[in-house]
């Protein structure tokens, strides 16, 4: 209890692993306040012989971590198949840290489990070489077999996907039929880059809510200061990064809202060089109006967004994904009523000075050519989550076959025919998620029958937790062999 007890503090609170004795001080505190007379003495003597110290402490931490790594392996042991998700990061003393995440489907949990197998320190360089044999070394540390990978994702750094000497290349000489991916969140920022006058114009808004908020905590204060004494709809401007949650569009749409109070305050800061050219920026009617068609990027950063949920599967991936083919209705509207404008229209009043469908188009074309490979037959997603209302049988297992090489379609739509017959799995349908009716109710019936359905195969082993790693099925040895 003083073991889990203590990690929970030293978390919250940021303090080491070592130090442990704090937490029999809290408690000797506690008891102190409580209790009274003999009472008191006797708990806070047999507080004072709980083994605590810094040794113990590393001690205990270092078992906890072995059987939890212990669990992990044998969970993984046990698993059909696994994805990894790759991702490199350099630390505080710049030393390069690639972390390697895991997902599978837990048998004995009933449930899809996502965990981090492991961090390797990169020593020197970090060539597509370099983390190939860290991510072989630490594999064959944990015991598993490359050929149970089904997919692999990474940023798409040129080190990770290079074709000849990145990870994913070398990979793939070792195992072939290995499925790789880039990151959904990471390709919807990519996206969601500008270029050109769009791109000069987010880096100036970037550079003003820098100086606004960064250059001077004084100014930072006068500025919320001012904001809330005119009633402002927000009493601060946002900072942009990249690799956070915290997109463009979400930064625009703070900045447009108070651009005028923003506007207001700078003119009181006239003695400062910097605060007269942003200034300039804010009073020029064209780069306004630029800025005003940039809401577009707030309907792309909402795919970003949507795949940071948790028990996002498959079918809510591919749907944000497919959402995109909305660009080709906002081309539309740029040249027409600007209906899905409000604020362009608002700024302009319907007279446009610049032509925006080019910028549209680059953004759709950037769209197919990142997330081509995020498909998936409809049928096969309607099958994921209903199952029921697959009434074509021949074709569904046209997709079936197309998608996984290795199944057999006339199995298939047996398979799926005698499904539909089961009215007890009818109606459980339509009382939970997909995930919970697939392990929990479909699974269930198929291990109490003592079969191995190739759709349940199918289906369990495409997890339908995706956030941004997108996976895939892919028989088990024993599957194969059949």
């Amino acid at each position: 209890m003083f073991t889990e007890s203590s990690v929970d503090f030293r978390k919250t609170q940021k303090k080491t692993f070592s130090d442990a004795e704090m937490v029999k001080e809290c408690m000797l505190e506690v008891t102190e306040t409580l209790f009274e007379g003999k009472q008191k003495d006797d708990i806070k003597d047999k507080i004072k012989q709980i083994p605590l110290s810094d040794s113990t402490a590393m001690r205990r931490t270092a078992i906890v971590a072995e059987d939890l790594t212990s669990q992990l392996d044998n969970a993984m042991q046990n698993a059909s198949c696994i994805s990894l998700a790759v991702d490199k990061s350099t630390d505080a003393t710049d030393s390069a840290q690639l972390l390697v995440f895991v997902r599978f489907y837990d048998i004995a949990q009933k449930g899809f489990c996502e965990d981090l197998l492991g961090v390797a320190s990169l020593e020197a360089r970090t060539r597509g070489e370099d983390i190939y044999e860290a991510m072989k070394m630490m594999l064959r540390e944990r015991g598993l077999d490359l050929k149970s990978v089904v997919s692999i994702t990474t940023d798409g750094a040129p080190s990770m996907i290079g074709r000849e000497r990145g990870l994913v290349g070398r990979l793939k000489e070792d195992h072939p039929d290995l499925i790789s991916y880039h990151c959904i969140i990471h390709q919807s920022i990519l996206c969601a880059s500008f270029g050109g006058d769009y791109a000069v114009i987010m880096e100036k808004i970037m550079k003003l809510a820098n100086f606004l908020r960064a250059s001077s905590s004084l100014q930072h204060r006068l500025l919320r200061n001012f904001l809330s004494e005119v009633s402002a709809s927000y009493d601060d401007l946002l900072l942009h990064n990249n690799v956070r949650w915290l997109s463009k569009g979400k930064v625009l749409e703070r900045f447009w809202s108070i651009r005028k109070e923003v506007q207001e305050f700078l003119r009181s800061q006239q003695s400062a060089a910097k605060a007269n050219k942003f200034l300039d920026f804010l009073e020029d009617e064209k780069e306004m109006e630029k800025t005003a068609f940039l809401q577009t990027s707030l309907f792309i950063s909402m795919l970003s967004m949507s795949n940071y949920k948790e028990k996002t599967t498959v079918c809510d991936l591919i749907s944000s994904v497919q959402a995109f083919q909305k660009l080709e209705l906002f081309k539309n509207d740029l040249q027409g009523e600007l209906h899905h404008f409000p604020r362009l229209l608002e700024h302009t009043k319907g007279k446009k000075g610049h032509n925006y469908t080019e910028f549209i188009d680059k953004l759709i074309g950037n769209f197919k050519d990142r997330f081509g490979d995020f498909s998936l037959g409809s049928l096969l997603l309607l099958f994921i989550q209903n199952p029921f209302m697959v009434s074509n049988v021949t074709l569904f297992s046209h997709e079936a076959k197309q998608v996984f090489k290795w199944v057999n379609a006339a199995s298939v739509q047996m398979e799926l025919i005698d499904l539909h017959e089961n009215m007890i799995l009818k109606e459980e349908s339509a009382q939970y998620d997909p995930v919970t009716f697939w392990t929990q109710k479909v699974l269930r019936l198929s291990v109490e029958q003592s079969t191995s359905p190739t759709l349940v195969f199918c289906v369990t082993n495409l997890p339908l937790y995706t956030h941004s790693l997108p996976f895939a099925p892919y028989p088990s040895a024993a599957e194969q062999k059949k």
